[in-house]
């Protein structure tokens, strides 16, 4: 089954503008049957193993600024 982590900048905008408000969970979590929101994302093995998380988390951006990325202890390997 296909999933798909969608970052819905508009609600990570909204998020920063009105920062007293309301918190729109920025993470959407998409495959055939349901669409499901939230401010984190775990990606598990089918034995449980979380193997990375995607993190949204505006009031302690890193240092670049990104307030939402993923997270692994894996190696992470780039095809150019």
């Amino acid at each position: 089954m296909k999933t798909r982590i969608h970052v819905n900048q508009h609600h990570v905008k909204h998020n920063k503008k009105y920062p007293d408000d309301v918190q729109l969970p920025p993470l959407t979590v998409k495959d055939y049957k349901k669409n499901r929101k939230g401010h984190a994302a775990s990606i598990q093995t089918a034995a449980g193993v979380e193997v990375a998380r995607l993190v949204s988390n505006p009031d302690k951006p890193l240092p670049c600024g990104a307030t939402v990325w993923l997270e692994t202890q894996l190696e992470v390997i780039i095809k150019c």
